[in-house]
């Protein structure tokens, strides 16, 4: 499965319209229950009818975080390997089966977690409940699914990051930004770690991470809520609770100065600056500071980034910001190109010009309030869809035990300051906390050294 592709049903809507309302933000509640299995499972039940269909999603707490040096991609290649058939599915049928009964479904995996979904009708509960207990308890873990899916991600591999553009900086990066494995290597793993998987660590892999008691369920959508329990218990119950899996590591320290490589690409026309800066966790209140900083810096072309490096210097072509919510240390990432004949020092240059200028002034009320309004769209665009709800759900729940945070979390958005921004930007935008990576076109025959496409 293609982790970046998630394929949303538009006939999937589920806007919540209850009469408890968040106050604070503006946005109506996403009323729900949980219980837990006896074998551990959790449940997360969200009841809305306002459209025929159903949205489950499963989520393992595992990611690459949970891997070990020479064993890494494990995370990502179950993602693939769950799709192989178990026991009472064959081989291709879970497609087969979903699809031919007007459902949608894929799983993604990142560092911090790997989760599975389906987009159903609502007379398919019993289908969707069926498929993922029957995986989650019974997958066909065998030498020629293993040896079929590892091919299948190193060409994902081949085509989506050895063979693109800025795929080893976008790598790179990350391993500049950490000195923990746990976030240093890349999800979708190396070439070598692949090859040397054999049967015996992905079926301990397995055994370890897809269990009941380290998963949550999370069901939204036009379903009544003692009948569904009934069915999670009948699918899931009997499904044996495993010892709990190891923590992962923790080894973050104190960082001593810039780290910074330049990369030689052959596939890339123009220069890419990638810049990363350390921030706290997710849910935590410097993290949100970090989050508004991002929106007032890059989200819309009425953003400082815009405004300042592409609409006025006309420096860059492009901008980006990427803000980190991960479980541990997060980053705060700068995506940047500059334009042709722009030497991409100065463009460089200017992104820190950006930053120590909210150090030491601060950013407005009104852009303040900008950055809200544009967290609040994105929030209420995800509530339009039982899926984004029942990820959601499952995510906070796993990442910070919390799924009310669905509730909540535009009301910690709201409540950073400018006084908030400015401190976190002092605090955390500073030369030891900082990464960068430029990747460099490879001088083409005649064009002038260490100029990008020969331009003086």
């Amino acid at each position: 499965m293609n982790k970046y592709l998630v394929r949303l049903t538009l006939a999937c809507f589920s806007l919540f319209i209850t009469s408890a309302f968040a106050a604070d933000a503006g946005l109506p509640r996403v009323a729900f229950t949980e219980t837990r299995l006896d074998n551990g499972l959790r449940v997360i039940l969200a009841p809305d009818h306002s459209a025929p269909v159903l949205a489950v999603n499963v989520i393992y707490d595992v990611g690459s975080r949970n891997e070990r040096p020479g064993r890494t991609g494990f995370a990502h290649l179950f993602e693939h390997m769950m799709f192989q058939g178990s026991e009472n599915v064959g081989k291709g049928e879970h497609f087969m089966l979903l699809e031919n009964n007007g459902g949608d479904f894929n799983g993604t995996t990142n560092e911090d977690r790997t989760t599975y979904f389906e987009i159903v009708p609502k007379n398919q509960l019993d289908l969707a409940l069926f498929l993922e207990a029957d995986r989650m308890g019974k997958l066909a873990v065998n030498q020629v699914n293993l040896d079929n899916q590892r091919n299948a991600v190193q060409e994902e591999r081949r085509l989506g990051i050895d063979n693109q553009p800025y795929g080893k900086a976008q790598l790179e990066i990350d391993n500049l930004t950490y000195d923990c494995f746990a976030y240093k290597h890349s999800t979708i793993g190396s070439m070598a770690d692949l090859n040397a998987a054999n049967l015996q660590d992905v079926q301990d892999f397995f055994r370890t991470y897809y269990a009941p008691n380290n998963a949550v369920l999370s069901l939204v959508g036009d379903f009544d809520p003692a009948e569904a329990i009934e069915k999670v218990k009948k699918y899931f119950g009997a499904i044996a609770r495993q010892p709990a899996p190891p923590p992962p590591p923790v080894c973050e320290e104190d960082r001593y100065g810039e780290r910074r490589e330049t990369v030689m690409d052959p596939l890339a026309r123009l220069p890419l600056l990638i810049i990363s800066y350390q921030i706290p966790p997710g849910n935590t209140p410097d993290n949100y500071a970090a989050r508004v900083l991002g929106d007032v810096l890059g989200t819309g072309k009425s953003s400082r980034f815009y405004q300042h490096l592409v609409k006025d210097k006309q420096l860059a072509t492009d901008v980006g910001v990427q803000v980190d919510a991960r479980r541990g240390i997060s980053s705060f990432y700068i995506n940047a190109t500059p334009r042709p004949g722009v030497n991409p020092e100065d463009m460089e240059k200017a992104i820190y010009e950006e930053l120590d200028a909210v150090a030491k002034s601060g950013v407005s009320n009104d852009e303040i309030e900008k950055a809200r309004m544009q967290f609040r769209h994105r929030m209420v665009q995800g509530r339009e869809s039982a899926l984004i709800t029942a990820i959601r759900l499952g995510q906070y729940a796993v990442y910070f035990n919390d799924p009310d945070l669905i509730n909540t979390m535009v009301a910690k958005y709201n409540a950073v300051t400018t006084e908030d921004v400015k401190t976190a930007a002092r605090k955390y935008f500073v030369v030891n906390q900082r990464a960068v990576v430029v990747a460099m076109p490879e001088p083409q025959a005649g064009s002038a050294a260490g100029q990008p496409g020969g331009q003086q």
